[in-house]
């Protein structure tokens, strides 16, 4: 439907030179600067939208309540030796369940040092996730009115639990997800990740993601809080268990039986580093993209056309510039970085949104390819 539209204006565009002037006052305007103008306000509609959502998500407030928490929270870990310390140590004085998933590594006995509970997660039968499989072992050991789900890659501030904790009772929330602060070390992440999370956002509604009674959904299965008596009733996350993306998935349920939940912003509370290499970025995007978009098509429909549009930056510049439309060429080559910086954190840093654009792009399509064929996606040593 969408590019009927872009057909229509393009040829509107041709008509009304050809009626208005003569044939030379046809040539002096090229079919370049229509494109160009298209495809720029495409980006700005879309990109603009994308920092609004993600900056509507209300932010966790402080709490600063030194008192125990009635939380236990649960951490899933599979050859995490490298942070899983510092994970359990965001956690001091409350009880901390951390699910060795299979490691071969020495995750069990660092967790154990830092003041964790280990348990192994029970065999993974066929078609089950590993994730999910995890979380609902350790959550049948919780006994708190509140089960807190963090990854083993994630590390909080004292305030953190006492904070999410008060603002789940007040709001009687059934489920509060927050995203965090993401960490960057290589190049690769500091120039894929800011991208990767700004065309996520582009189809995103941050009304309708916390509206109870809408069936748009977001979380972020890196931080995710439940009241505990509510996540047994409808089965937690053994509910969906045959799920990749399995914190989208549980956001689904708690919606559908009409249950409250709230998407948060917790970056001053709160961070993450996902990936450490390129090869992690796009082992971990080829699980999950296609997977995403395919679970929500208006969703991922307006993904899939910002990702077009970015793409379509270089060639349609490249044309302006040979027919030495400079007007247009120079705003729309700067767009792309003036309307990412808030997510690269300056305009220097978001000029990497440039190769972002192209090398996401064969990542996406090799998801893609993967998903629609039904070829496993290998993560952590396992088919998935």
């Amino acid at each position: 439907m969408s590019s009927f539209y872009v057909f229509a204006l393009l040829q509107t565009w041709h008509e009304l030179n050809f009626n208005l002037g003569n044939p030379e006052d046809v040539e002096a305007i090229p079919w370049s600067v229509p494109v160009s103008v298209i495809v720029t306000l495409g980006i700005l509609i879309l990109l603009l939208k994308s920092r609004r959502n993600y900056m509507a998500l209300p932010e966790l407030a402080v709490s600063n309540d030194p008192s125990p928490q009635d939380v236990t929270v649960v951490i899933p870990a599979r050859n995490e030796e490298k942070r899983i310390a510092k994970c359990v140590k965001s956690f001091a004085g409350t009880r901390v369940i951390v699910v060795d998933d299979g490691s071969t590594d020495k995750t069990a006995e660092l967790a154990r040092a830092a003041g964790a509970e280990v348990i192994e997660a029970p065999p993974l039968l066929t078609g089950v996730m590993g994730k999910p499989n995890a979380l609902w072992a350790g959550a049948q050991l919780a006994e708190t009115a509140y089960v807190l789900f963090v990854d083993a890659d994630t590390t909080f501030s004292a305030p953190f639990l006492a904070s999410a904790v008060k603002h789940a009772s007040n709001g009687q929330l059934v489920l509060m997800s927050a995203f965090l602060k993401q960490k960057y070390g290589s190049f690769s992440e500091r120039m894929l990740m800011p991208y990767a999370f700004a065309l996520y956002f582009c189809g995103v509604s941050a009304k309708n993601v916390q509206n109870f009674l809408h069936p748009e959904t977001l979380a972020n299965g890196q931080c995710m809080l439940f009241l505990r008596s509510a996540y047994e009733f409808f089965g937690g996350h053994k509910s969906v268990q045959t799920s990749v993306i399995e914190d989208m998935a549980i956001a689904q349920k708690v919606k559908r039986h009409r249950m409250r939940l709230q998407i948060l912003r917790a970056e001053h509370l709160g961070a993450v580093r996902m990936y450490e290499s390129l090869g992690d970025i796009w082992r971990g995007f080829q699980k999950n993209s296609f997977r995403f978009l395919r679970e929500d098509r208006k969703t991922g429909m307006q993904v899939m056309l910002a990702s077009i549009l970015l793409m379509s930056i270089l060639p349609v510049t490249g044309w302006l510039i040979w027919e030495q439309q400079w007007p247009f060429a120079i705003p729309m080559w700067l767009l792309p970085p003036l309307l990412l910086r808030g997510w690269y954190g300056g305009l220097g840093k978001a000029l990497l949104c440039y190769p972002a654009i192209y090398v996401f792009q064969v990542i996406a399509l090799h998801g893609m390819v993967t998903s629609l064929f039904g070829l496993k996606s290998e993560w952590k040593g396992r088919k998935v």
